[in-house]
């Protein structure tokens, strides 16, 4: 995503850009890696960026920290790697966490997944 709109929909206070730049480092590339087999890739993305945004409650930006810090670990319940079922515990794990922040996940957020996810795959 690019600095301007995330600039735009998050803010521009030092203390966001570190945060941001953090789950960059992490998060995103391990999407790109594998957003061909994630089936709910929009719905990660749209928790980052509620994690991302200072509204969000803190409460509701801690749980989707833990459910995206999940998808992140080099270690997993179930290997990333196997073919059909890598990814059944991030699901798992992630909608687990979206059902109780349900509601907190605004409009906002899934725009900013859908124009990434467009980005992405404007790239090739």
């Amino acid at each position: 995503m690019s600095e301007t709109t995330s600039e735009t929909l998050f803010g521009d206070d030092a203390r966001t850009r570190r945060r941001e730049r953090r789950l960059h480092a992490q998060f995103l590339p391990k999407l790109r890696r594998v957003l061909a087999r994630v089936p709910f890739a929009e719905d990660l993305l749209a928790a980052y960026y509620a994690v991302l945004d200072r509204r969000t409650p803190m409460a509701v930006r801690v749980t989707l920290i833990g459910a995206l810090a999940y998808f992140v670990m080099p270690f997993d319940v179930v290997p990333d790697f196997i073919l059909g079922l890598g990814f059944t515990d991030d699901a798992a794990v992630l909608y687990a966490a979206l059902r109780s922040v349900a509601g907190a996940i605004e409009e906002r957020h899934r725009e900013a997944a859908r124009r990434w996810l467009d980005e992405v795959a404007a790239e090739g």
